[in-house]
């Protein structure tokens, strides 16, 4: 009788490997969002600017990819940044600042985050703002949301 069970217990452990191996590997990637507009600065901006910034963060590796795109701003970007933990309507200093190579629109980007870092983004606490130099404070602003 112990004899026909071994055969079962190597499957059952196997299985059991297997699973826990799979469901560690897959890491969540959430999709993030922000609609860059001159109203959302902090003051506000007039302008024609605006923009979408595309995001997601792979939760197990902590590494944030995004795409920000945009039209219509009154000159050439001369930075952009990731801010935070503010909530919408507060300024806050760079947590993640965009590569000075990488400033044409789309803008692409990469970087690993700190868990501090991790948890304001995924609480709403993050903004991304794009400067040029007739507002070198920022001229198109947007709070960077979950997707869903």
């Amino acid at each position: 009788m112990i004899a026909t069970r071994r055969p079962h217990y190597r499957y059952a452990s196997s299985l059991i490997f297997f699973l826990i191996a799979s469901s560690t590997a897959l890491a969540d990637t959430v999709a993030l969002k922000a609609n860059l507009q001159p109203s959302s600065e902090v003051p506000p901006r007039v302008s024609k600017g605006h923009g979408i910034l595309d995001a997601s963060l792979d939760t197990d590796t902590k590494v944030l990819t995004w795409s920000a795109s945009y039209a219509e701003l009154s000159g050439p970007v001369t930075m952009a940044h990731f801010h935070g933990p503010a909530p919408v309507g507060q300024n806050a200093k760079v947590q993640v600042p965009v590569d000075k190579h990488a400033l044409a629109s789309p803008m692409k980007g990469q970087a690993t985050l700190t868990d501090q870092q991790v948890t304001d983004l995924m609480t709403g606490q993050w903004y991304f703002n794009i400067h040029t130099q007739e507002n070198p404070t920022g001229e198109i602003r947007g709070q960077v949301m979950p997707a869903n």
